[in-house]
């Protein structure tokens, strides 16, 4: 793999085929000491059949009005004045993964940014970065390895010198941006978590580009850690929300509870046609989804915190309850969903996900590696590979940008560990 590529070929590179988004995670594990390596490194997989298991997801979805019982994906709802303008339909069928892989840092594209959390692309390619600790959200030249000021969002309040997980958390954009130049945010307040709709003028000066926040969903419950954070918009057209249970376990089971869920809503934050319980509510009994991608059929997967024993890549039915508190990990307990694939803590700490080359690519914080996870239709399909481990420190999101290429993010200064110079860092990834 060369250490360098020409703008001409990165930019070649770069818009080949979109793959879906991902919006990645949040911190975990005991801090450390941990340095970065130059770029232009090639990695090879160390062995993880050891401490990884994968296994089908065998339950029978639950389907709604508008859900389909195979895939568990909902088919694309008329346009509203408060829901999708132009949702895409779902492919019916993904291609499985290869049973191995490869992850190839090409190069870093930007360095110096405050915990770089949210990942989300527009319509011309750049990339808008959400950065945690100071509330700036960023504009990312892929090609020119570029990195401008957008603005900061007001009102965000962090909690990293208690080494917590709040403050500006995921970063989406509007189905509809050409029209509306809508980004949607999901932050921190000093008493809850909340997800605003935020107008953005690009023709204004650079850094005060953002305006006024709307809160369409306000309430999330909040705590030092399980603040969730990661939000995107589905091939439904629709907004979804990860959100955690605050550090109390049993806002997972409660239903009426916006904690320890995966969220549905309009672009009004109402709940979106179709959703089980005719709320917000898409699925409960999450203990912190860190990282939400869709793979080519349209299938909803999600990155999960486990406590001390299972985390867990979990395949996302509307109305399933994926155990916690009660089950953490694989499970035969009746009326709970198991994962596809559960790791130890030390491997993992998941974060942010992206779906490229029919595998899920997982950051992971306390392991500090990123996670290939080859797919057949809802099953795994091969053992799970680990690539950059300990090179680069935490890793955290993921965006798939290409067909074969991603956009990877670290965490070295969310207080868990000493930053090295440069961090926290940007890279650009070449994966097989």
């Amino acid at each position: 793999m060369p250490t360098h590529m020409t703008r001409t070929a990165l930019a070649s590179t770069i818009a080949v085929g979109l793959s879906a988004l991902s919006l990645a995670a949040c911190s975990a594990g005991a801090p450390s000491t941990a340095g970065a390596t130059s770029a232009g490194t090639s990695s090879t997989s160390s062995p993880a059949a050891s401490t990884v298991a994968t296994t089908s997801a065998t339950s029978s979805p639950i389907t709604s009005p508008i859900t389909s019982p195979t895939t568990g994906t909902t088919r694309t709802p008329s346009a509203t004045s408060s829901g999708p303008a132009t949702p895409t339909a779902a492919p019916a069928t993904s291609t499985p993964g290869r049973a191995t892989g490869t992850a190839t840092v090409v190069r870093t594209l930007a360095t110096g940014i405050d915990v770089p959390w949210g990942l989300a692309r527009l319509p011309d390619g750049t990339v808008l970065v959400s950065a945690r600790d100071s509330f700036r959200v960023y504009r990312l030249d892929v090609a020119a390895a570029r990195l401008a000021r957008v603005g900061t969002v007001p009102g965000v309040v962090s909690n990293v010198a208690q080494q917590g997980e709040a403050g500006l958390l995921g970063i989406a954009v509007s189905p509809t941006f050409t029209r509306d130049h809508l980004v949607y945010a999901y932050y921190s307040t000093a008493g809850d978590n909340r997800i605003a709709a935020i107008p953005w003028d690009p023709s204004a000066p650079a850094g005060r580009q953002l305006g006024t926040p709307r809160v369409l969903v306000r309430g999330i419950p909040h705590n030092v850690h399980h603040n969730g954070g990661r939000i995107a918009f589905g091939p439904d057209g629709y907004l979804y929300a990860t959100t955690g249970e605050a550090q109390q376990p049993a806002l997972a089971q409660d239903k009426g509870s916006l904690g320890g869920k995966i969220l549905r809503m309009t672009t009004a934050g109402r709940p979106a046609p179709g959703n089980p319980f005719g709320t917000l509510v898409w699925s409960y009994g999450h203990r912190n989804v860190q990282g939400i991608a869709w793979d080519a059929a349209g299938r909803l997967w999600a990155s999960e915190f486990g406590d001390h024993s299972e985390d867990e890549l979990n395949l996302i039915r509307p109305g399933r309850n994926y155990g916690w508190p009660q089950t953490e990990g694989r499970t035969s307990r009746a009326g709970i969903t198991g994962p596809v694939a559960q790791w130890g803590p030390p491997e993992d700490s998941p974060s942010g996900i992206a779906i490229a080359q029919g595998s899920v690519w997982m950051a992971a914080l306390r392991g500090q590696r990123l996670w290939r996870i080859p797919l057949d239709g809802s099953a795994t399909t091969g053992t799970p590979q680990d690539f950059l481990v300990g090179r680069y420190g935490r890793l955290r999101s993921v965006l798939a940008v290409g067909s074969d290429t991603l956009l990877v993010t670290t965490s070295n200064r969310d207080g868990r560990q000493s930053p090295a110079t440069g961090d926290d860092r940007i890279l650009l990834v070449r994966v097989i």
